[in-house]
């Protein structure tokens, strides 16, 4: 059966918009934020929480169906999960991962300024990173 990456696909580009639209309205992370930026901020999280979620359950998705069984049962934390995808090609390295993973879990536990700010800058960091996952994710699959 084929890797279906729509849900993480949609999720991502519904990342890249919010980030477009909050550069029509710059947020300035050191100043007070207006109603605007600030909703603006709130949508970029919800977005990156939204597609992180999705591209690590692909992941996990593809490692059971492309991996040897033995391999496979291996990952028991995400940690794990992300270091193998760095094995067989499908991100470069684990580490940064390992931030987006943090980052989603504060936003579900936390939720203040420092936090918000902290997760916002690490959703735009993830952007890239997710969009190379889906390229590699389809070349894997060819």
């Amino acid at each position: 059966m084929p890797l279906n990456p729509q849900a993480a696909q949609d999720a991502i580009q519904a990342l890249a918009r919010a980030l477009n639209t909050v550069n029509d309205y710059p947020i300035v992370i050191n100043s007070p934020l207006t109603g605007l930026q600030e909703t603006l901020r709130a949508g970029v999280i919800q977005q990156f929480e939204v597609a992180y979620e999705q591209c690590w359950k692909l992941l996990q998705r593809w490692i059971k169906e492309n991996v040897d069984l033995e391999q496979a049962q291996h990952p028991r934390t995400r940690k794990d999960l992300f270091r193998l995808a760095a094995q067989h090609n499908l991100i470069d390295d684990p580490v940064p991962w390992f931030t987006f993973g943090d980052a989603r879990n504060l936003t579900s536990h936390t939720y203040d300024e420092t936090t918000a700010q902290q997760v916002f800058a690490t959703a735009q960091d993830f952007l890239p990173h997710a969009q190379s996952l889906l390229r590699r994710l389809s070349h894997a699959n060819d």
